[in-house]
């Protein structure tokens, strides 16, 4: 296995966004999100990294498949539902790079990558002078139907990394959950990092 960590942009990123948009809806499926969403969606919400300033992808390829992405984009790029909470914060939406997502085919999970993720993104904020870094999670209910037993909630990861979990600062997003036909509204919380 040959893998391999490479921020994309230009053709290399538009090349790759169908693949990047079928794995988002491949790993998405999953507890907690639940996505049942379409490639066609994927690949159109995806132009926003080809056309924002100072946006990040950052692409995990085993040989030349990518098996995962990270993304992230700085905030005043992002839209209304995502800005919304930093207005009237500490936090000004000009200061903050949003850390979109970052998927990953489960088999190579468990390698740093998620780490890396996280490294590549920080010092991708530091470089624009970004001195915070933020990122929404869906809120789910422990007793979920569709929670696994041997779920495991990030959350310790995300602490260790410095991220603090902001009740206060809350957002809504609608999608439809597998096996429904509707967007339904799914409560976000952020997780908020200063850097050094």
């Amino acid at each position: 296995m040959s893998l391999t960590v490479t921020p994309a942009s230009g053709e290399e990123l538009r090349s790759a966004l169908p693949d990047l948009a079928r794995l988002r809806t491949e790993v998405f499926r999953d507890f907690p999100y639940l996505y049942d969403g379409h490639p066609e969606y994927e690949e159109r919400y995806l132009q926003t990294y080809l056309e924002a300033p100072g946006a990040l992808v950052v692409l995990v390829r085993d040989g030349n498949e990518v098996v995962g992405a990270s993304t992230a984009l700085p905030l005043v790029a992002e839209t209304a539902e995502i800005q919304r909470p930093f207005l009237g914060s500490e936090f000004d939406p000009g200061e903050v790079l949003y850390l979109g997502e970052s998927v990953l085919r489960s088999e190579y999970r468990g390698r740093g990558l998620g780490h890396r993720f996280f490294d590549e993104r920080e010092a991708h904020a530091r470089r624009l002078g970004l001195p915070v870094t933020a990122f929404c999670a869906v809120q789910r209910p422990a007793d979920h139907p569709a929670r696994p037993e041997d779920y495991r909630p990030l959350n310790a990861f995300w602490q260790a990394r410095g991220y603090v979990e902001r009740p206060d600062l809350e957002t809504t997003l609608g999608w439809p959950d597998v096996g429904e036909t509707a967007d339904t509204p799914k409560p976000m919380r952020f997780w908020v990092k200063r850097l050094a």
